[in-house]
């Protein structure tokens, strides 16, 4: 169990390949000296880049940050696809994709911008009747997902590089959550008419939260780094300070006589964080989401 000394806050993980989400909560949990650790989205295996995670009170911003946009740099490949849209899963069928022109490719992208419907890969962490899709495929089951709403802001591709018989393509995306990113390579594919799969993945941001701001495992090793609960809750929501009877409010979660636009972080006059509201029905009210005091 966590002691007075156990940190509070947000750490930002670069996420190494080869590792689970998972494994890097138990690698932190170990440094922090806590169970109480949670990330901010799944990253798979094969992808690196910026995991959020929560330390402490802290994890209960986790669901929160989950909502916000994230951004990606990937490669695709043209002309296999496989039954995880990504390299790690077996080739389904090829097909010669070195006729395919760059105008094409790029003119075929066009399609995956802005609010669409899309079918999540059948391995991901989604849960059908109580169990992950992914492990239903692995025990032989066909899992078949329904198409759901995402929005990608922006795709700028790359070049095309050219291979035996397939072609490599690099993206980077700004995307909603729940984007998947493989589908968008499967999907590719399959609008070329040549099949696609997704061979690397990075994640360089989650909200406001980017490479920058990011450490290694082994640097956390060394130096245990975490953002303190009020510097994230202020870097990630818009911030509201609070006087001392509207403060005293919301120790007893109370609502409040506020206007905010959307989720806000709620500050006392000393600057400790005390919660996040976000609009009631009545207008000019706000009511709390999650109280962080007591």
């Amino acid at each position: 169990m966590a002691d007075r000394s156990t940190p509070t806050g947000l750490v930002v993980v670069d996420k190494p390949g080869g590792m689970t989400s998972h494994d890097v909560v138990a690698r932190v949990r170990r440094l922090a000296g806590t169970r109480k650790v949670g990330h901010a989205g799944t990253l798979d295996p094969m992808a690196t880049g910026v995991l959020v995670l929560g330390v402490g009170r802290a994890t209960r911003l986790l669901g929160h940050l989950m909502l916000t946009e994230k951004a990606y740099d990937a490669t695709v490949r043209l002309g296999i696809a496989t039954t995880t849209d990504d390299a790690e899963g077996e080739t389904t069928a090829t097909a010669d994709a070195t006729r395919l022109t760059e105008a094409e490719v790029h003119e075929a992208l066009r399609a995956f911008v802005g609010d669409i419907e899309q079918v999540p890969t059948a391995v991901s962490a989604i849960k059908v009747d109580g169990k992950r899709a992914y492990a239903r495929v692995r025990a032989g089951e066909d899992v078949d997902l329904p198409a759901r709403p995402v929005t990608v802001h922006e795709l700028v591709p790359g070049p095309l590089r050219g291979g035996e018989g397939v072609v490599d393509l690099d993206l980077s995306l700004r995307c909603s959550s729940g984007t998947y990113v493989r589908a968008i390579a499967r999907d590719l594919g399959a609008a070329l008419g040549v099949g696609g799969h997704l061979t690397a993945l990075r994640r360089t941001a989650v909200g406001r939260f980017d490479l920058t701001s990011a450490h290694t495992l082994d640097q956390l090793a060394d130096d245990f780094e975490v953002l303190p609960i009020a510097e994230a809750a202020r870097r990630t929501f818009p911030a509201y300070d609070l006087d001392v009877e509207r403060a005293q409010a919301v120790r007893h979660g109370r609502p409040l006589d506020l206007e905010v636009a959307a989720t806000t972080a709620v500050f006392a006059p000393d600057g400790e964080f005390l919660a996040l509201y976000e609009p009631a029905a009545e207008p000019g009210r706000a009511k709390p989401v999650a109280v962080f005091t007591g």
